[in-house]
């Protein structure tokens, strides 16, 4: 039988590893009569747990969110993916909590057992952070998206469009998506009844108002449907380009948030790919490494003409 101080962290541990328990499954598990259980819960609400009580057949504990965030019980694992996430975060790709996230990690550090110090540390000493130049999203806005998403509370927000023009949207959001160290937003436009995907990076000033009831979602798999969209809506310009070549060995080349793939046959694809300019799907498509014939749009064979001639002229040829 554990003793009254071990058996509360026990308990406490217990409650944040699952949300609802019964009485007779909690005093089984530490092995004491429902009695003893109930005092061991009024200790946590002495020290500020929001331990919440229901009685009848469907009665049970549950911990509940407090004035003040408790301390937490982590086991071995999760406690080094919260310390690799927090490394993470404090140099990733959401401006305004890397100050935090040190902080948070160096609290997590300070208590963290040596096995698992080193485990961490090993990852950080072996990883190499690249800058990569994507826009930072502010964080603040991040979470208030997140919360509309959550509270199904519509959102107005002033969005920068891939052309540099400023307006006011009016959504319905569903949910977040993370691809390619980018934020996407994918919700019901009101004013155009229609569902977008947003950069989160162009979003300004959010401003959350009245609650909706949810859509159907325009698709069962999300993260296909997010991504095909962004591939295709969110650049400056699209294209369409028979690959020749097997799907299976064209997609490892093509970044989901660049490009979709769809299987014409076995020898060959369709490649729906977007960029910023013209130059950038030259780029890409030429770096395939197979022969393509361009459907869409009329302007890039002049820009692989041109990138061509500059390989060439690089290579010391012609």
């Amino acid at each position: 039988m554990f003793m009254t101080s071990a058996r509360l962290l026990r308990l406490l541990s217990l409650f944040q590893s699952r949300r609802d328990w019964t009485g007779a499954e909690l005093a089984e598990r530490l092995e004491i009569d429902v009695r003893t259980l109930r005092r061991d819960v009024e200790r946590l609400r002495e020290l500020g747990y929001p331990v919440h009580a229901a009685r009848g057949v469907a009665g049970g504990y549950r911990l509940g969110a407090g004035a003040a965030l408790p301390p937490l019980l982590l086991d071995d694992e999760e406690a080094v993916a919260v310390a690799v996430g927090l490394r993470t975060a404090a140099s990733g790709t959401v401006a305004g909590i890397e100050e935090s996230s040190v902080r948070a990690l160096a609290k997590l550090e300070q208590v963290l057992p040596s096995r698992l110090r080193s485990r961490v540390t090993a990852l950080q000493d072996t990883t190499v952070t690249m800058a990569g130049g994507t826009p930072l999203v502010d964080h603040a806005t991040l979470t208030a998206i997140a919360a509309a998403c959550r509270d199904r509370q519509r959102l107005r927000f002033d969005y920068l469009s891939f052309r540099g023009e400023s307006a006011r949207r009016h959504v319905e959001p569903l949910r977040l998506a993370h691809l390619g160290r980018r934020w996407y937003l994918l919700a019901w436009d009101v004013d155009r009844a229609d569902w977008r995907t947003f950069r989160v990076d162009r979003v300004g000033s959010p401003s959350p108002g009245a609650r909706f009831t949810p859509r159907e979602p325009p698709a069962d798999d999300l993260a296909a449907y997010i991504s095909r969209r962004v591939a295709s809506s969110v650049y400056r310009y699209r294209a369409r380009v028979t690959v020749h070549a097997p799907i299976s060995l064209v997609r490892p080349r093509v970044s989901p948030t660049a490009g979709v793939l769809t299987p014409l046959d076995d020898s060959s694809c369709l490649l729906e790919v977007g960029a910023d300019s013209l130059e950038g799907i030259a780029f890409l498509v030429g770096m395939l490494g197979v022969e393509f014939e361009v459907h869409e749009p009329p302007e890039l064979p002049s820009a692989l003409a041109e990138l061509a001639g500059r390989l060439l002229r690089g290579a010391g040829v012609g």
